[in-house]
């Protein structure tokens, strides 16, 4: 008896919490609705008239969305729409470049053959020195190269880090960088030599080395709902990554792993590395083992604690969202 009426009150809070939450998430939306508005006053946007060529994509529709939530007027241009290229894509004051990483160069050359001299020419890769290289090349008028840190899937872009190269007339491009600030992301500037370096750790050696994961479980066979059932957070938030990565556009993920061959170098130095690490292990040295532990804990520094506290929030979250 005591049982069913704990169990009947449990419900009963719970479903008050459900309802609670629910309340405040729409509070918070009106709430940070109100801000925008505030904040768009504020800047006095003055709208636009933008084009984002594959702006039917994933992507490239987030990015119509928000411009159009700032009040530009935003078209899409997408592969019928070539025959009309002249009329669409003359008199914008800004086109932006949302295509794959394999078709951006090539449409960056048709693009500026095109749009007017004074036109803002962008691009949304995820790669930046080949990019900017060919706009600067190709169109004489504002060049600036955007990378979204984000997937598609974002329901905005407030705390989204979106990455900046300067290419030309800084100035002439800064109202598209004002209008999107509005929306609280974080605006990263970095050169483009310097963002292609990050991205070789960021994406390509992330992502390659997530692909050879899961071929090796492929390839290994194990009962993977066993491997689910007994896993602890962390292994569990990594086949989360791994099956996040196989359940997307393998183009895609092609295209950033093979769009830099320098970066096959940095690849095959972790390759080193890991053999290193074999090699070790099988030597039986301990002490060396923790010394290295050691030198890449001084090496995090500060860091190494900060990402502590931050993986048990996402350790937390891996274990509620669990597949069970």
């Amino acid at each position: 008896m005591v049982e069913v009426v704990l169990k009947a009150n449990l419900e009963t809070i719970e479903a008050q919490i459900s309802e609670l939450q629910s309340k405040k998430a729409q509070l918070e939306s009106l709430l940070e609705d109100i801000y925008f508005q505030q904040r768009l006053a504020q800047k006095a946007v003055i709208a636009k008239n933008i084009t984002v060529i594959g702006g039917a994509g994933k992507l490239g529709s987030l990015f119509v969305r928000v411009l159009t939530q700032l009040g530009h007027n935003v078209s899409v241009f997408e592969t019928q729409d070539w025959p009309n290229a002249e009329a669409l894509l003359t008199n914008q004051d800004c086109v932006i470049v949302s295509v794959p990483i394999n078709l951006t160069l090539s449409l960056i050359e048709k693009v500026a053959q095109i749009i007017s001299p004074d036109t803002v020419l962008a691009d949304l890769t995820s790669i930046k020195v080949k990019p900017l290289q060919a706009m600067l090349s190709a169109h004489a008028g504002p060049v600036i190269g955007l990378h979204p840190m984000f997937g598609p899937d974002v329901a905005d872009i407030e705390d989204q880090v979106i990455a900046y190269s300067e290419g030309r007339n800084t100035r002439a491009c800064q109202w598209l960088l004002d209008d999107l600030s509005i929306l609280n992301p974080t605006l990263y500037p970095v050169s483009a030599e310097n963002h292609d370096k990050a991205m070789a750790f960021i994406q390509v050696m992330r992502h390659f080395s997530t692909f050879v994961y899961g071929v090796h479980l492929k390839d290994e066979d194990p009962c993977l709902r066993e491997l689910i059932a007994m896993s602890s957070p962390i292994y569990r938030l990594e086949l989360a990554m791994i099956g996040r990565l196989f359940a997307q556009d393998s183009q895609l993920y092609a295209d950033i792993i093979f769009s830099n061959p320098d970066n096959f170098e940095l690849l095959k130095r972790f390759q080193q590395r890991y053999q290193s690490g074999i090699e070790l292990l099988e030597s039986g040295n301990k002490e060396l083992f923790k010394q290295s532990f050691a030198d890449v804990n001084l090496w995090f520094g500060e860091f190494a604690e900060h990402f502590l506290e931050e993986s048990r929030c996402l350790l937390e979250a891996a274990h509620q969202y669990r597949v069970k």
